[in-house]
């Protein structure tokens, strides 16, 4: 298994790219990042110092949308970081939440996504592309690569992640819901006629190492709201107790009253106040470096690949420290070298 860091961009960036640095010594491989461009600073511009900092580590939105930028700037983007640094980026990207609801705006429908995923990809790896009705391509890509795992939740999500992603994002780490998800991807893929095993499956969610188990739990409830506003959505399109979706995932949200984006991604938002411990538990690894290896070693037996730390709380020195000395080096597994 291998391991990402997830940062917000707030100021100061060095602070980011510093934290960043310190991660790839400690044996994080991914450094992943929110973009939200009104919420946070921008994180390209960060991303660039982040790779210039390290030497290995690959770097990434988590998760970016097909709306905020031109899909040519996105790939241009991505393209020109590759090109300075060599190809340690990926293309984290979903339908949108947060970058979207701020101003406004609504997430982007699935057919959407799937089609500024082949056009990312495509202008960034240096093929010619079909943009409303014009052919484009970037000629001063060559031999380019850009992976794009996309962020995912209900079936027909994961079911796009299966026929066209690198990877999929899965933005919990419950092992019942991940094994789920992760069965939905790769049934998807194999009909499509791809390979199952290609498909890198990361699973994402806060990490706080310590003792504290309430004072733990309070520092990350916010993302059992932040998983709230996907759910939601879920529930709109599918409907109540649909049979599509497992209770688990959903029945969580009845008490949801609402969400307010300022405090998001945050500890102590006051829209989370109808998350339970228990999904506190389920979604989030918390406690003991044992409590979180034994957890990691259920992800990776639902077919996780990566696993990439939230961290976003009051302990994030000490919990990233806490993973490079006592959790990473025994969670690091052979088979997953080549992810």
């Amino acid at each position: 298994m291998r391991f990402g860091l997830v940062l917000q961009t707030d100021p100061p960036a060095w602070s980011v790219v510093e934290l960043m640095r310190r991660a790839e010594a400690l044996g994080f491989d991914h450094g992943w990042t929110f973009d939200s461009c009104v919420l946070w600073q921008e994180p390209f511009v960060i991303h660039s110092q982040i790779l210039a900092a390290t030497e290995r580590m690959v770097v990434g939105p988590m998760v970016t949308n097909p709306a905020t930028r031109d899909w040519s700037v996105t790939a241009s983007t991505f393209a020109t970081l590759n090109e300075m640094f060599g190809d340690r980026t990926v293309c984290g990207i979903g339908r949108g939440d947060s970058a979207l609801r701020v101003t406004g705006g609504k997430p982007n429908t699935l057919a959407v996504l799937e089609r500024a995923v082949g056009v990312i990809r495509d202008l960034a790896e240096g093929r010619e592309t079909e943009v409303d009705g014009t052919a484009v391509r970037l000629p001063w890509v060559r031999g380019g690569r850009l992976p794009v795992w996309i962020g995912a939740y209900g079936p027909k999500a994961l079911d796009l992640a299966g026929r066209v992603g690198d990877g999929v994002i899965l933005q919990l780490a419950d092992p019942l819901l991940v094994r789920w998800m992760v069965r939905h991807v790769r049934e998807a893929a194999e009909a499509a006629g791809r390979d199952p095993d290609a498909i890198t499956v990361c699973a994402a969610a806060p990490a706080y190492v310590g003792a504290d188990l309430a004072h733990a739990r309070e520092q990350c409830r916010w993302f059992g709201g932040m998983v709230g506003n996907h759910v939601a959505d879920l529930v709109r399109r599918y409907g109540s107790g649909s049979a599509e979706i497992p209770a688990e995932l959903t029945d969580y949200i009845r008490g949801r009253a609402g969400y307010d984006y300022s405090h998001h991604g945050r500890a102590g938002n006051p829209s989370t106040d109808f998350v339970p411990d228990e999904i506190v538990d389920r979604f989030c690894l918390l406690g003991s470096p044992e409590v979180h290896l034994d957890k990691l070693a259920e992800l990776r037996a639902a077919g996780v690949h990566q696993f990439a730390a939230y961290a976003m709380h009051d302990a994030v020195e000490s919990t990233v420290e806490e993973y490079g000395r006592a959790i990473i080096p025994r969670a690091t597994a052979p088979e997953s070298a080549t992810r």
